[in-house]
């Protein structure tokens, strides 16, 4: 007699964040023409083969040899409480990480901020009036607007004698000699860019700031993916944010463009592991049914409410090197986290402590008001110690593996070039958000909110619709937006149309976080996993670049943003669907994974079971996951094989960030 727990759920997006493979795809060797599954179960309790149910407060059923069947994490959860009162205090506790990943992610923006109006600073000419000051020595563009990086080469003083205060559009031009004056009337403080004029020639110098904060994204990603898999998800997750503490309140102190952009590394380290961190603890103490939403939801309300609330503190602020210390400085809470925030269980286990994984579940057992008998944990010990001997005796696979078979060479190629349009179009909306000429603080706090009704939305649909033809739609939605900005009339219209755009690419985003995590086979999962969202970070890199075209035409960004959010989508439609399927275990599951599908399968036409049969059978190469808890060898299998980054695959961050 066999047992399986929470049968009836649909393999999650998040069950597998970052390499926490929480379905296996059921591949048996011997299959023949058919795949025989059992059907949904009550997730609150154990079903049997027979029909029967076990409480969750007595001894597993022992299965026919006299043993009782293998326990994993989503099996035990259950039992615990899939989302009693720890896990909710574990979700409020994910406030302060979601409001650091947005302060890192969109600080510089507002530390960066240039007066679009700025013009040659004429000492000789101080005395008198803005407009004639401007009318004597800056010369016009074809617009009619003064120039910003050009002055008459003209002696000012014997002007001013003579009562001149009207420039002669014939005479020379050169370019500003004393400085910039700005007007800082839409943006009312200066910023660390008009403090240091990187204006005109120097214009480029916070693009190339911006890229080099991904750059350390890229080195922090790897190096507390190292700290974590080695020393824990908690030390990781206190050293990230003590890195960006102290780069982010130093950046208070720069006096030159090379020591900012060494803090905007440093503070690089921080972003998206100060968050995923957490995100990826908080899941493994959270049930299967409600990974969706504590996944989804903690981005959709912290997330959004820290990213809406950034630019009016930045406002009220007044003054960029007090705003880098109110933004870093709360990342030094992140000391306070073991505390409240338990070890990873699962990493627990990787490392063979499964004692202390086991007395974490029984403080949650205690504090959700459950009780288990002695006998399931040992079982539960049993399982993780059996596993991780197979695991250590097969950690032969590399990321190398993927490109090894054809069909799982194909899908790995698509993922990475999808994730690195996603990332590029992410961050480039991001970006943009100061060139759509509305004022930058209200433009920003509404492109943000976005975030919200896209998440909640996502949340609903998600598991409904699958994720191929999401992806594809949202992503050609973004970019046909995007490209209708390009020719409504510049102000409210094309910003109302590139903020739609920004809507649909945040879905995109979403989706993609969790695509490669479900899609790759266990054994190189998180390792695939790693090296697709780093290609995200290259990508990213290049975004800020993207935004900078704006100089040459304010349409240019949003045209290659839309173009590339159309090509990514129709792209989409090239990876095969993975909702209600069980996920590929090993190299071969990858390389059979989605065969036969159809590019028009749609999931929500998908044929319902029967509950009235215990038994289903359907063809191997279109099957519907029987699994609503992972088996134990998927559920640790990342776990014991990472060896680039165990982090959640979100960046918004990244991106978003």
């Amino acid at each position: 007699m066999t047992v399986n727990n929470n049968q009836g759920r649909r393999p999650s997006a998040n069950d597998d964040t970052n390499g926490f493979v929480n379905v296996a795809f059921t591949h048996d060797e011997r299959a023949t023409e058919n795949v025989i599954r059992r059907k949904s179960g009550n997730s609150n309790s154990l079903q049997l083969d027979n029909g029967t149910s076990m409480s969750t407060n007595t001894v597993p059923v022992s299965s026919g040899n006299g043993t009782a069947p293998p326990i994993d994490f989503d099996d035990i959860l259950p039992m615990i409480g899939e989302f009693g009162k720890y896990q909710k205090i574990l979700f409020i506790c994910m406030i302060p990480f979601a409001f650091f990943v947005a302060f890192i992610y969109f600080s510089q923006i507002f530390l960066t901020l240039i007066p679009e109006q700025h013009w040659c600073t004429v000492p000789e000419l101080e005395g008198l009036p803005l407009e004639e000051r401007l009318a004597l020595s800056i010369p016009r563009m074809d617009n009619g607007d003064y120039h910003n990086c050009l002055m008459f080469n003209v002696n000012y003083t014997d002007l001013v004698a003579q009562g001149i205060r009207k420039a002669d559009p014939t005479w020379p031009t050169v370019a500003c000699m004393h400085g910039w004056s700005y007007n800082f009337t839409e943006i009312p403080y200066t910023t660390v860019a008009t403090e240091e004029n990187w204006v005109c020639e120097d214009d480029t110098l916070p693009t190339y700031a911006q890229s080099i904060f991904f750059l350390g994204a890229i080195v922090g990603g790897l190096l507390f993916g190292w700290i974590a898999d080695k020393f824990g998800r908690i030390p990781s997750l206190i050293g990230c944010n003590l890195v960006g503490f102290a780069a982010g309140v130093a950046t208070a102190f720069i006096s030159n463009f090379w020591q900012f952009a060494v803090m905007r590394f440093f503070v690089g380290f921080a972003f998206d592991n100060c968050f995923t961190m957490m995100y990826i603890l908080v899941l493994e103490y959270v049930g299967p049914r409600y990974r969706t939403f504590v996944a989804n939801m903690s981005i959709a309300i912290f997330f959004t409410m820290a990213a809406c609330m950034l630019p009016w503190i930045a406002y009220y602020l007044a003054n960029w090197r007090i705003l880098a210390v109110v933004t870093s400085a709360p990342l030094l809470l992140a000391v306070f986290t073991p505390l409240v925030v338990p070890e990873s269980a699962r990493w627990l286990v990787s490392q063979g402590k499964v004692d202390k994984a086991v007395s974490i579940l029984k403080k949650l057992e205690k504090v959700n008001g459950k009780h288990i008998s002695p006998e399931t944990y040992q079982n539960f010990t049993d399982s993780c110690l059996k596993l991780r001997q197979e695991e250590t005796t097969n950690q032969s696979h590399s990321i190398m593996d993927l490109f090894r078979t054809p069909r799982l060479r194909r899908t790995t190629i698509l993922l990475i070039i999808i994730w690195m349009a996603i990332s590029l179009v992410f961050d480039g909306h991001v970006r943009n958000v100061g060139s759509l000429g509305l004022d930058i603080f209200f433009t920003f706090t509404v492109a943000s909110f976005t975030e919200f009704p896209a998440d909640t939305l996502l949340t609903l649909t998600l598991d409904r619709f699958g994720r191929r033809w999401l992806a594809c739609g949202s992503m050609v939605l973004s970019g046909i937006f995007s490209l209708l900005a390009t020719i409504a009339p510049v102000g409210v219209y094309s910003a109302s149309l590139a903020i739609v755009g920004r809507f649909f690419i945040n879905i995109s985003y979403n989706i993609g976080l969790q695509y490669a995590a479900e899609i790759l086979p266990t054994v190189v999962r998180a390792q695939g996993v790693a090296f697709i969202h780093i290609m995200g970070y290259v990508a990213s890199i290049i975004a800020p670049f993207v935004v900078y075209l704006t100089y040459i035409s304010p349409m240019l960004p949003l045209i290659i943003l839309g173009i590339l959010g159309i090509v990514g989508g129709l792209l989409s439609l090239l990876l095969p669907e993975t909702l209600d399927h069980d996920l590929p275990q090993t190299l071969s599951d990858g390389e059979e994974f989605g065969r036969g599908q159809s590019i028009w399968d749609f999931p929500c036409l998908a044929k319902k079971i029967d509950e009235s049969n215990d038994l289903e059978v359907r063809s191997p190469h279109f099957v519907r996951s029987s699994q609503s808890g992972a088996s134990l060898r998927a559920s640790t299998g990342g776990e014991l094989r990472s060896s680039i980054l165990q982090r959640s695959v979100r960046s918004r961050y990244t991106s978003k960030l």
